[in-house]
C-alpha cells in the first residue's frame, strides 16, 4: 500500500508538472502597420515552426482623414500594397504552418494623430456589427484568427469584456476563426484591468496572450524574466504566454541586449509560450535576423 501511495503522489506530481510546462514553437508577427513594401514572403519562414502573421489593426472607425467610432463595423487600415488576399492565400498554400490573423484595435489612425477608442453604443450592437464585418473580411482575407489590441476606452470594463467575449465566443462557435488572442500591457491602469477582467471572465475562449514586453521602460534579463513569471503566475494564470520584444530595441528587452538569454532561460523553466516581435514593418531594416533567431529558440536549437 505505501508503494501504491507513493507511487500515485509522483504521477500527480508529474502530470502537474507537465499540464505547466508551457513550451511552444509558436512564432507569431505583428505586420501591416508602418509599411507599405513588406511582405509576408519577406520574412523567414523555418518550416517546423507554427508561424502567425497578424495583420495590424482592423478598426471599427471611418476609414478616411476624420476617423470616428463605427460601433463595431469593422474596417481594413493595414497596409494593403501586399498584404491583400492573393498574398495571405499564396503564402499559406506554400508553408502549411503558417496560419494568418487580424489584431483589432491598435494604439492610434491618421497618422498617428487620433487614438482609436473602443466606443460602442450598446452591448448587442456592437457585437451584432463586430460578428458580420469581421466574418465578410475574414472569408475575404483567407484569415485564421483575431487578436484584440484596444488600448484606449470609452466604455465601461463590463462593456469591454462582454463585447469582446461574446464576439470571440461567436466567431468560434461558428468556426469562422480558430484562435484568438489578447494584447494587453501593464500600466496600473485601464488597460491591465481591462483585459485581466476578460481573462477572467473569458479566458477559456482566449488561446494566447501576447503580452507587449516592450511597454515596459529598458528592461535587465533579470527584470525582464520577473515581470513574465508575475504575469503568468499572477496576472494571466494558465494561460499561454508569448515572450516579446520591439524590433528597433528602444524599449523593454532588446533583441541583442538580453532578450534571447531571457527566452532560453525561460524555455529552460518549460515557461515559454512562444515568441512574438513588433513588427515586421521594423524588422525589414535588420534583415529579419531577429526573426530567424526567434524561430532557432522556440524550436530549442540555440
Amino acid at each position: 500500500m505505501m508503494f501504491c501511495s507513493v507511487s500515485i503522489v509522483i504521477l500527480f506530481q508529474l502530470l502537474i508538472s507537465s499540464c505547466s510546462a508551457a513550451n511552444s514553437n509558436l512564432f507569431r508577427q505583428y505586420i501591416g502597420a508602418e509599411s507599405d513594401s513588406v511582405k509576408l514572403s519577406d520574412v523567414p519562414i523555418n518550416p517546423k515552426v507554427e508561424v502567425h502573421f497578424i495583420l495590424a489593426f482592423a478598426i471599427d472607425y471611418t476609414p478616411d482623414n476624420h476617423s470616428s467610432p463605427t460601433n463595431g463595423k469593422f474596417n481594413v487600415f493595414w497596409e494593403t500594397n501586399h498584404l491583400d488576399p492573393s498574398e495571405i492565400t499564396s503564402v499559406k498554400a506554400k508553408n502549411s504552418n503558417v496560419k494568418v490573423a487580424i489584431s483589432l484595435g491598435g494604439d492610434s489612425v491618421v497618422n498617428r494623430r487620433n487614438k482609436v477608442y473602443f466606443s460602442p453604443k450598446s452591448i448587442n450592437s456592437w457585437v451584432q456589427n463586430a460578428v458580420s464585418s469581421l466574418t465578410s473580411m475574414i472569408k475575404q482575407y483567407n484569415l485564421d484568427g483575431i487578436d484584440i489590441d484596444y488600448e484606449h476606452f470609452s466604455s465601461d470594463e463590463k462593456t469591454f469584456v462582454e463585447c469582446i467575449g461574446q464576439l470571440i465566443t461567436i466567431l468560434k462557435k461558428r468556426k469562422t476563426i480558430k484562435f484568438a488572442s489578447i494584447a494587453p500591457y501593464e500600466d496600473n491602469g485601464p488597460v491591465q484591468s481591462h483585459y485581466l477582467s476578460l481573462w477572467k471572465k473569458y479566458g477559456h475562449v482566449i488561446d494566447y496572450v501576447n503580452f507587449q514586453f516592450y511597454a515596459y521602460d529598458k528592461l535587465s534579463v533579470s527584470q525582464f524574466i520577473d515581470h513574465f513569471n508575475h504575469q503568468r503566475d499572477s496576472s494571466y494564470v494558465g494561460s499561454q504566454l508569448l515572450a516579446s520584444f520591439i524590433s528597433k530595441g528602444n524599449l523593454g528587452l532588446p533583441p541583442d541586449g538580453g532578450f534571447f538569454e531571457a527566452c532560453r532561460e525561460l524555455k529552460k523553466k518549460g515557461k515559454l509560450g512562444g515568441i512574438f516581435v513588433w513588427c515586421a514593418d521594423e524588422s525589414e531594416a535588420f534583415g529579419f535576423k531577429y526573426e530567424q533567431e526567434s524561430q532557432a529558440l522556440v524550436l530549442g536549437s540555440v
